[in-house]
């Protein structure tokens, strides 16, 4: 059984998120100072923006920062849709529920484990585990089979227990993001309004300049803020989502087994 309780291939695959998270800022930065403030994308006098890129860069300095989350968000959301597809095997998972739980109903326990070498990915990796320890409570004679049932399921639960941390990997940074980009983007919304507040507190007339650098600032923002907490927001729940539907598998598949060998063993006398 230890061979189940070792990470798999899948499992200790990946980059640290610390680093995804450094690359991101990174790539934010270049991307905020190299690209969107080149000249080509001011007019001729620098100030006003003539595209979306200069634009962006009025934002000011917190919309590196935006940027980064933003990154951070999609780069860990690529990730997980390749680590879940992973973990979801060559198949339907739905599919391969149905498949396990006949093969399960007919006693053929040997079939089921075959389904799961074929099926690879977490859940066929949980159903696995439980398996081989049906095989192995088979063998003991000093225990009912109510205790024996009670030990497969403990098995199924440890097994879910192992793979859990790697469907979840990321996602709590993701439903930090969606919390701290509209934050960072009411921020920059405040500082925007600083200055265009300043601008008008000028003797004499306003500086309209400044005042409309300020406004845009503090609008772009606010919508840099918003659509980078609305996405990790969507994507937070589609992830969560798909493990939802892998952890029902699973227990579905588990107690399917326990029904199999109470069947089989003639209910819970010794």
């Amino acid at each position: 059984m230890e061979a189940n309780k070792k990470p798999t291939k899948a499992r200790s695959k990946g980059l640290s998120s610390g680093w995804i998270i450094v690359g991101c800022a990174i790539v934010a930065a270049v991307f905020f100072f190299g690209y969107c403030g080149h000249p080509m994308h001011m007019d001729e006098r620098g100030i006003h923006p003539i595209d979306l890129f200069g634009t962006l860069y009025q934002g000011g300095v917190v919309i590196p920062c935006v940027l980064t989350l933003l990154f951070t968000v999609i780069c860990l959301a690529v990730e997980r849709f390749f680590a879940l597809n992973r973990a979801s095997g060559k198949g339907s998972i739905a599919k391969f529920v149905v498949a396990a739980k006949h093969k399960l109903e007919k006693g053929d326990i040997d079939g089921a484990s075959k389904l799961c070498d074929e099926q690879k990915g977490s859940v066929a990796n949980i159903l696995k585990a439980g398996l081989v320890r049906y095989k192995d409570v088979e063998t003991i004679t000093d225990k009912n089979n109510a205790e024996k049932a009670e030990m497969i399921q403990k098995e199924i639960e440890e097994a879910t227990t192992l793979e859990l941390p790697y469907l979840e990997k990321n996602l709590n940074i993701i439903a930090a993001i969606s919390s701290l980009g509209t934050l960072f983007g009411l921020f920059g919304t405040v500082v925007g309004m600083i200055k265009s507040f300043q601008a008008m507190g000028q003797d004499g007339a306003p500086d309209s300049t400044q005042l409309a650098i300020g406004i845009s600032e503090a609008l772009m923002n606010t919508a840099a803020g918003i659509g980078t907490g609305a996405l990790a927001i969507i994507f937070y729940t589609y992830f969560t989502g798909r493990i939802a539907s892998m952890t029902n598998a699973v227990d579905e598949i588990g107690f399917a087994i326990g029904q199999t060998y109470t069947e089989k063993h003639g209910g819970i006398t010794k």
